[in-house]
């Protein structure tokens, strides 16, 4: 999706009706980030609408941006808001082999999350994890890495994964070194 350099178009400021209503979604649609919101979202602070190309928008506070929507997805967190907050969002993990092609952009296989070094939810083996639904946004880390490189909606739930083993999981969704981490707004 952000595969090349992009260049922010029109920048708005955002009512504070539809401001209220973000924050209210966000923390609906990721619970995980509620102790955290007010750092993230502070509800007196400026928010600012970017249009971006194809469709896409992003919510900056101050110059930081928040997160981004397409027409057809859910509000996405920025991943430099996952790696301030890790613990926040649901993660999987990655092997080794898989990395290289995750930063260049091309689309999450299940090999790269089945194989010995890729890490699903086992709630056999960990009764804390619980296995992840389609549909639903999750931080993706890479084996022998701290923070995050991917984050996007998977396209295939967790409990499909370990059982076709292949597959595309996440067709699109936003990495480290891609256009959006790279832009800047300072």
């Amino acid at each position: 999706m952000f595969k090349k350099d992009l260049s922010a178009g029109a920048r708005s400021k955002v009512k504070s009706s539809v401001h209220r209503t973000l924050r209210a979604k966000f923390l609906e649609t990721y619970p995980g980030f509620e102790p955290y919101i007010d750092e993230i979202i502070p509800k007196k602070a400026p928010m600012e609408l970017v249009k971006l190309p194809d469709r896409v928008s992003l919510y900056l506070v101050g110059s930081q941006p928040i997160f981004f929507q397409t027409l057809d997805s859910p509000l996405i967190p920025h991943l430099r808001i996952v790696h301030a907050f890790p613990s926040a969002l649901p993660t999987i993990g990655i092997d080794r082999g898989a990395i290289r092609f995750v930063l260049a952009g091309a689309a999450l296989m299940a090999p790269g999350l089945t194989s010995a070094g890729g890490q699903l939810p086992d709630p056999a083996t960990n009764p804390e994890d619980t296995e992840i639904e389609a549909g639903n946004v999750v931080a993706i880390l890479a084996e022998g890495k701290e923070e995050a490189c991917l984050v996007g909606e998977l396209k295939m739930g967790t409990e499909d994964i370990k059982k076709k083993g292949k597959g595309v999981v996440m067709d699109e969704g936003h990495y480290l070194g891609d256009g959006l981490w790279n832009l800047s707004f300072d």
